[in-house]
This record gives C-alpha cells, sequence and structure tokens, in this order.
C-alpha cells in the first residue's frame, strides 16, 4: 500500500508498507530499498540531480498520528515528522500485544 509520495526537483520518491512489516522505497518508479520493520527503520539511498548523485535517507518509525517519517537529502532535512508521543508508544505497545497473542493462537 502506498503511504506517501515526495516530489524533489525531478525525482518521485515512493514509500510503500505492507501490513506485515515490509517498507518499500521508490525513486521515478524503481526500487532502491527494501527493508523489514515493526518499529520504523532508515533507508538509505541515492537520487540524481543535475547528472549528480545525491545521498538521501529516509526515515520511518511511530509518531502521535500513527506511522511518520522523516526525509534528509545531503543530511538536511526535507521533511521531519513530530517526534514520538506517549500516545505513539502505546499505540506500538498494542500493536505488539496483539501480534504476540495472534502467533500464540496459531501456535496452540
Amino acid at each position: 500500500m502506498k503511504f506517501t509520495t515526495v516530489h524533489l526537483e525531478t525525482n518521485k520518491i515512493e514509500l510503500f508498507t505492507s501490513m506485515f512489516g515490509k517498507e518499500t522505497i521508490k525513486v521515478n518508479n524503481e526500487i532502491v530499498s527494501e527493508k523489514r520493520s515493526i518499529l520504523g527503520t532508515e533507508h538509505l539511498f541515492k537520487i540524481k540531480e543535475n547528472e549528480k548523485e545525491v545521498a538521501c535517507k529516509l526515515v520511518t518509525g511511530f509518531g502521535s498520528n500513527g506511522v511518520v517519517f522523516d526525509l534528509y537529502k545531503d543530511e538536511k532535512p526535507i521533511i521531519e515528522s513530530p517526534k514520538n508521543s506517549v500516545f505513539g508508544i502505546l499505540m506500538i505497545l498494542f500493536v505488539v500485544i496483539i501480534f504476540i497473542g495472534a502467533v500464540d493462537k496459531i501456535l496452540s
């Protein structure tokens, strides 16, 4: 499921997430990073701007409004989401408890 799209100059950066914890980053419809995560992770990739490669970092996690992300280009923030709050931590705990309960039920 597509979570968000960010347009930087001529580049289209897309973040896809699945309910099973898989995160995929696409730049101009090409996969540049894939990772599995429950609580969030860090994706490192490069984009092309003016015929040169530029380092980017996209960090996912949980915040007060659910899933959040930060995007950096050349170590400079492009998008920064509100940081974790008590609500975000409780939401993570709730998801983990449900996951553990489901696994326990399957194994029983």
